[in-house]
């Protein structure tokens, strides 16, 4: 059976057609669109929220999304272990919605980024990493102007006790410095996962590199480990587990 994949769609989305393609075309599964509107998200193994500019970016980036009726079904999905992906402006909504710690500040140099970056893979207990290799390094687009990512040092600490910072800027031999983090985020964090695992956001753009062609097939990894999961039952959305990752067998 294939993975479905939930695409939401807010007003000013624009990259919900990327990940649809990357889903259907790309891995060859099933994807469908979700307005914002809809309160339900009709049986989807995975929910994908897309980078985008949602609303506008009015008040704050992600701040009037998370007011949006599907993200009750979303933080429903997430309690019950459902693997959901926020990229970019996703990521934002997640934070804004307290899916995640942490929010995203103006770019540090106050501009707009557009380039490939490196990013390093630092867990693989995701549903999003599991068919990566720890300590991987990710060539990905980036298209942001609020993608400094911050939080208070007694959240960053929990965040590196709890192994939740998923992904981070490197430079292309997998070293962290200053030079290759593009936007001043703390810790040159690229991407976190929730206390149960499930819920990851990240702000370089993975469905955007899944073919070689338009230049870094490196995303595609990304997919292919929630496919991976979902197909081998390793993901299990149940409350009582509050786990997105269970052994089989």
């Amino acid at each position: 059976m294939s993975t479905k994949f939930a695409i939401v769609v807010f007003p000013g989305s624009n990259c919900d057609e990327d990940a649809y393609y990357a889903a259907k075309h790309v891995l060859g599964q099933r994807a469908e669109y979700v307005w914002h509107k809809d309160t339900s998200l009709d049986g989807a193994d995975v929910v994908i929220l897309p980078g985008g500019f949602a609303h506008g970016d009015y008040l704050r980036t992600g701040a009037m999304a998370r007011f949006s009726p599907i993200m009750q079904a979303v933080r429903a999905f997430a309690a019950e272990g459902g693997p959901v992906l926020g990229v970019c402006n996703g990521f934002q909504v997640l934070l804004e919605a307290g899916m995640l710690p942490g929010a995203m500040l103006r770019n540090r140099d106050l501009k707009f980024h557009c380039e490939h970056v490196h990013v390093r893979v630092e867990q693989t207990d995701t549903p999003f990493t599991l068919a990566c290799r720890q300590g991987q390094i990710l060539r990905l687009p980036i298209a942001h102007g609020e993608g400094n990512y911050f939080s208070e040092p007694d959240v960053l600490a929990a965040l590196e006790a709890n192994r939740q910072v998923i992904f981070r800027y490197t430079d292309a031999t997998g070293n962290v410095s200053d030079a290759s983090n593009p936007n001043g985020a703390s810790a040159g964090i690229a991407g976190l996962c929730s206390e149960s695992r499930n819920v990851v956001g990240l702000m370089p753009h993975p469905e955007r590199a899944c073919e070689s062609i338009v230049g870094s097939a490196d995303g595609l990894v990304i997919f292919e480990s929630v496919v991976e999961g979902v197909r081998a039952g390793t993901l299990s959305r149940s409350t009582s587990t509050g786990s997105a990752l269970q052994a089989v067998g």
